[in-house]
């Protein structure tokens, strides 16, 4: 076969390269490689700048605590990460699934990546408005945030003054205030009874509804996910009601079963019958036998949203709720003491997939429902009321091997170290400079009894790793969640007044090897982060854990003391008070 020959092609001389031409070029490359160290994780170590590596830091503390020279300061974080939550990380979060909002519950730097550094408070920051104060304003400035102000100021969410942003208690489907929505719900739920404590409000806003029903004498958990209202839970902290990061999406919340003697969502906008009714069988698994659900917005009598009403009307009949009311667009039910109708039998797990319904960490949701135990004997009608509760050792307690004579012994001996902290080592529990508590490692939430008749409220940390005794804490009339603390916590930084740990090191070590699972150093850089300039800590241990905590404590610029403890125990603890100085980044 016989070849074509083309002509070859006319190619135009080449022009050579101008200075312009290099200088486009060098410019193009530095803005390509600045949003590469804005937008990915590249530019992560290069933000610490000359500060000292993770592992000088840890080598020199651990030289420290053995008596050698080593000597370190954690410098400070960035000015730009005074909101840091490193496992709520917008870039970090930005990559995942957006399939049942999975991108926005937690996810967490793996071990050693957290930055070791101290976050700033933002510019202009001052010590928060104390309680009860702190419900109606708080300081601009300490979160200068408008966004909700001008999206949600017309329905009574908050709105700016002067220095101050103002509360007026209102929510989108109260817009005329909490109080009377509360006293609207109260003609059909016995909230003035004792009988109802704890509650959650899910998709909570800035937690007024919450801010209120402490009033009414009830404790609510609020949650909400770090979202387009921007820190709606870090109002509601600075506030001083208590408030939790979180998000129903893939995983069961960290709470658990039977925990809530009332479930309440306004407009949270939850897709209850979704995903064959997930979300509403993870409500019935935290709800308590004979509590409340209260649904209050959409798809509640909505325009266009008929089917999805039925649908979920449909729902809780098959799971045996009585359906109590429906007042305009809010409808109540109450949950049975036990499901004895015909059709709950259908929700029922297989043998094959049963499991612990109290077990929520990391947790993937399920679409049954987990037959439990006792359900009856913790029902809401046979719980004391509140708040004879307190005190009261529940039915769940012999199920654990430690028993009901360790809960009053753990009781008693919480009293004593309370009075302890106040009378001889001057902490200022009972004042107006503490209001928001954390008990790092709760037990039984003794701690947190201890301390029913101060102006705080208490979030009791159970760690995931140990005994599973939340469900006692919840049966009290206390409220908390699990949490791993080898992983920072679902709040923005500097929302707690005091935290208080008794056996730190227990909270890092492997329950089986007993090894580390992360450093002391991540604990307490952690604990940094959530508490307030000037906010108080607690730790107890042995003299050994104390001692390098002591070195940990000057090294993030906390002053400390260590003491004795009280005259009346028989162990070696030292008690280790310190407080987190105000300092501000330049």
């Amino acid at each position: 076969m016989g070849h074509i020959n083309l002509p070859p092609p006319r190619r135009g001389p080449s022009r050579p390269w101008t200075l312009l031409d290099i200088a486009a070029f060098f410019l193009f490359a530095l803005v390509l490689l600045f949003l590469l160290l804005v937008l990915t994780p590249l530019g992560d170590p290069l933000a610490a700048g000359s500060s000292p590596s993770r592992d000088t830091i840890i080598s020199a503390l651990d030289s420290s605590a053995s008596g050698g020279s080593g000597q370190v300061s954690v410098d400070a974080c960035p000015i730009e990460d005074v909101d840091y939550m490193p496992c709520e990380d917008p870039k970090r979060s930005s990559h995942f699934s957006r399939e049942m909002n999975f991108y926005r519950e937690r996810h967490c730097p793996v071990p050693g990546e957290t930055p070791l550094c101290l976050v700033p408070p933002p510019k202009g920051y001052r010590i928060p408005v104390p309680w009860p104060d702190s419900l109606h304003k708080i300081w601009h400035d300490n979160m200068p945030y408008g966004k909700i102000a001008d999206r949600k100021g017309h329905q009574g969410w908050m709105k700016q003054e002067g220095s101050y942003f103002i509360f007026p208690g209102g929510g989108t489907m109260f817009p005329d205030g909490a109080e009377q929505y509360i006293a609207k719900l109260a003609q059909y739920i016995p909230i003035k009874s004792g009988w109802i404590r704890t509650a959650l409000d899910m998709g909570c806003g800035v937690a007024s509804f919450g801010g209120y029903m402490l009033k009414e004498n009830i404790i609510t958990m609020s949650f909400a996910p770090r979202d387009s209202h921007k820190s709606q839970i870090q109002f509601a902290l600075e506030r001083g009601i208590p408030a939790f990061v979180a998000m129903l999406g893939t995983r069961r919340l960290p709470f658990s079963a039977h925990s809530f003697d009332l479930v309440h969502c306004s407009r949270c906008l939850i897709p209850f019958t979704a995903y064959n009714g997930t979300y509403l069988i993870e409500v019935n698994r935290l709800l308590r036998p004979g509590g409340y659900l209260v649904i209050s917005g959409p798809p509640v009598q909505w325009a266009k949203q008929e089917k999805e009403w039925a649908d979920l009307q449909k729902l809780a009949e098959n799971l045996c709720y009585e359906l109590i009311t429906v007042d305009g667009n809010t409808a109540i039910w109450k949950k049975p003491r036990e499901p004895l109708c015909r059709q709950f039998a259908e929700y029922f797990c297989p043998a094959t997939n049963y499991d612990d319904s109290s077990e929520a960490w990391y947790y993937k949701l399920k679409s049954c429902v987990t037959q439990g135990t006792l359900t009856v004997e913790i029902s809401l009608n046979n719980l004391p009321n509140w708040p004879q509760r307190l005190s009261k050792a529940t039915t769940r307690i012999p199920l654990m091997q430690t028993g009901a004579n360790v809960f009053e012994a753990d009781t008693k001996r919480w009293v004593r170290r309370v009075a302890y902290y106040k009378n001889s080592l001057g902490v200022s529990l009972g004042t107006t400079h503490v209001r928001n508590v954390m008990d790092m490692n709760a037990f039984y939430g003794g701690f947190a009894a201890a301390l029913i008749n101060d102006p705080v409220w208490v979030m009791n940390v159970v760690p995931a790793t140990k005994q599973l005794t939340l469900d006692v804490i919840y049966d009290r009339g206390l409220i908390g969640v699990y949490h791993d603390w080898c992983e920072a916590f679902s709040t923005y930084p500097r929302t707690y007044d005091l935290l208080h740990v008794s056996g730190i090191n227990s909270l890092i070590r492997d329950s089986t090897s007993g090894n580390a699972r992360c450093h002391l150093v991540d604990v307490l850089v952690e604990m940094d982060r959530i508490l307030r300039p000037e906010g108080t800590v607690i730790i107890r241990d042995s003299h050994d854990v104390i001692n390098k905590v002591t070195g940990i404590a000057h090294a993030i610029r906390w002053t400390s003391e260590v003491y004795e403890n009280e005259p009346e125990s028989n162990n070696d603890e030292k008690i280790l008070v310190a407080k987190k100085t105000f300092w501000k980044s330049h």
